[in-house]
């Protein structure tokens, strides 16, 4: 882990947690592609409200990454990369675009956590994320939703 202040929070959690102590190495991101949404979703997630991602799976292909797992753990950052909390992957479901309902919307705690405000920043980051690819979302489109519990 590159990161040194995700490397440092996980070294923490770790003395915390020695059942863990042989578990990979968590995967350090940050939410969105700027700044702004990157440090709001970083603070709801350590103040416990955001409880979801949603990965595009063409998204994930492009950028050659895995599924995510259950059990897999995430050091949230902030958009400078300094460690704001520990998540663990409680579910993983793959579900097309259109079948994303208002229960999923909420547990993302975005905005107004509707599922109305949630389809409409999601299409548009969707929108940006495939752009380099030279794909565009549809209502098909298969999404990663993970739901996680923050644990440090």
């Amino acid at each position: 882990m590159e990161n040194a202040s995700a490397r440092n929070m996980w070294g923490d959690y770790l003395d915390k947690h020695l059942e863990h102590a042989f578990h990979e190495a968590p995967q350090v991101i940050h939410f969105y592609d700027n700044e702004e949404d990157a440090n709001t979703y970083a603070r709801l997630t350590k103040q416990g409200i955001k409880k979801a991602i949603s990965d595009s799976l063409l998204g994930l292909q492009f950028r050659n990454e895995p599924l995510p797992k259950i059990g897999d753990f995430k050091v949230v950052t902030n958009w400078k990369g300094e460690a704001q909390c520990i998540i663990q992957i409680k579910s993983v479901k793959l579900k097309p675009y259109f079948s994303i309902d208002a229960a999923y919307a909420k547990l993302e705690g975005e905005g107004d956590q509707s599922l109305s405000h949630w389809k409409k920043t999601h299409w548009d980051y969707y929108t940006r994320e495939l752009a380099p690819y030279n794909r565009v979302p549809r209502d098909s489109m298969i999404v990663v939703c993970q739901e996680f519990e923050k644990v440090f």
